[in-house]
């Protein structure tokens, strides 16, 4: 199938499923190009968590601060668990 992003015909491509539609793509750097939000601040692409407020998406608390939004914390500083099933750094 052939990547929506690059158009290389891959034999191991696959589908992503969001907001009703289906896109194919060869590679996760093709997928984070379609699909990953924009910083609202720096214009980098989120691949992590990021933090939002009011619609906005930024890619750290630090551009959110940047372009006016207060009282945003990136998950690191909240002392939450970044979610069940998260790796967990081995000594």
């Amino acid at each position: 199938m052939k990547c929506d992003v690059c158009g290389n015909d891959y034999d191991k491509s696959f589908t992503v499923q969001m907001a009703g539609r289906q896109h194919t793509f060869d590679s996760f750097e093709c997928a984070i190009h379609a699909l990953a939000p924009k910083c609202g601040h720096c214009g980098c692409q989120i691949v992590g968590h990021g933090v939002e407020q009011d619609g906005a998406m930024f890619c750290c608390a630090h551009c959110a601060s940047q372009a006016g939004a207060h009282g945003l914390k990136d998950r690191k500083d909240t002392g939450k668990r970044q979610g069940a099933g998260a790796p967990q750094a081995v000594a």
